[in-house]
C-alpha cells in the first residue's frame, strides 16, 4: 500500500509565512494565518512543504487503508 506524502512536519509555519516573497500576499496570508488559529483554536503545522494545516484527524476506510489528515488549510 502506497503511504501518503503529504504528513505533518516539524518544519516552521513562521519561516514558511516569512519566506512568501511578494509583501501583500505574506501579509494577507499572515492574516488568514491568525483568523485560522482563532477560528479553529488549533495551532498551524506545516504538512509538506507548502501546507499549513489546523487541527487533525485519522481516518480508516473498509478496505483497510488509513492515515492522518487535517482538519482544515
Amino acid at each position: 500500500m502506497t503511504e501518503l506524502k503529504t504528513r505533518p512536519t516539524d518544519e516552521s509555519v513562521e519561516r514558511f509565512l516569512d519566506g512568501i516573497a511578494d509583501e501583500r500576499r505574506r501579509a494577507d496570508c499572515w492574516r488568514v494565518a491568525r483568523i485560522m488559529k482563532k477560528v479553529t483554536r488549533s495551532a498551524p503545522q506545516m504538512w509538506g512543504p507548502s501546507i499549513v494545516g489546523y487541527g487533525s484527524y485519522h481516518y480508516r476506510y473498509e478496505s483497510g487503508r488509513e492515515g492522518d489528515w487535517f482538519l482544515t488549510g
